[in-house]
């Protein structure tokens, strides 16, 4: 039986996302950059949703499973500088955080819906963090390309904050730059499957999504 390694990070309770030394971690050059390939059905008329929920390498995953998602791509949004890299944002200061850029067929899938797997997937009370991973690189948010969508975002929140005592922190805005993050964040889940759901567990992600959202967590 081959051993299970646990790098030191973990091992020393600095477990984060993508951080040196944490599960599939590496330096990659400037450039080191990939974009999925479209396959969208002939003449279908696409759009492109922006969600933050900690943690990037996690809300890949819920919008990949939904038919009518053509891609989702791991990168960063809502900083003050240009083409960032996940070194200088981890380090906090760049203003950006971890996110998600979904492009959709809003004729298979809407935005509400988009936006009903979102909530079902963050912890809304976390202000600047998300579960075990903590600073404003990790804030959750929903970053709109148009009036629809921030009407639609706005709703959804509405809708949530009457469920809650506590209030929501999740913060909305007009999209800015989204910059794509280097390859091997890309599709995190499926090329490191063991150790994404180590880490997952490890940061308490389920656990907290159930506690808020009980049967609908992560759906």
């Amino acid at each position: 039986m081959r051993a299970l390694l646990i790098p030191l990070a973990i091992a020393a309770g600095t477990l984060a996302c993508g951080a040196p030394g944490s599960p599939g971690s590496r330096e990659t050059s400037d450039g080191d950059i990939a974009l999925p390939a479209l396959a969208a059905p002939a003449g279908a008329v696409l759009d492109t949703a922006i969600f933050a929920g900690g943690c990037f390498w996690c809300v890949e995953p819920p919008f990949d499973k939904l038919p009518g998602v053509i891609s989702t791509t791991s990168g960063y949004t809502a900083g003050r500088t240009a083409n960032p890299t996940y070194e200088a944002v981890s380090k906090g200061g760049t203003g950006h955080t971890e996110a998600v850029q979904i492009v959709f067929d809003p004729g298979k899938v809407s935005y509400e819906r988009l936006l009903t797997v979102f909530w079902r997937n963050v912890d809304p009370f976390a202000r600047d963090r998300q579960f075990c991973d903590r600073g404003d690189q990790y804030r959750a948010g929903i970053y709109t390309r148009d009036a629809a969508q921030q009407r639609a975002a706005e709703a959804s929140r509405r809708a949530i904050a009457t469920r809650f005592q506590e209030p929501i922190v999740t913060e909305i805005q007009p999209a800015g730059q989204f910059y794509a993050a280097e390859a091997y964040h890309q599709d995190y889940y499926k090329k490191n499957p063991v150790r994404y759901k180590y880490y997952r567990h490890r940061c308490g992600r389920d656990a907290r999504l159930k506690a808020i959202w009980g049967s609908e967590a992560g759906g």
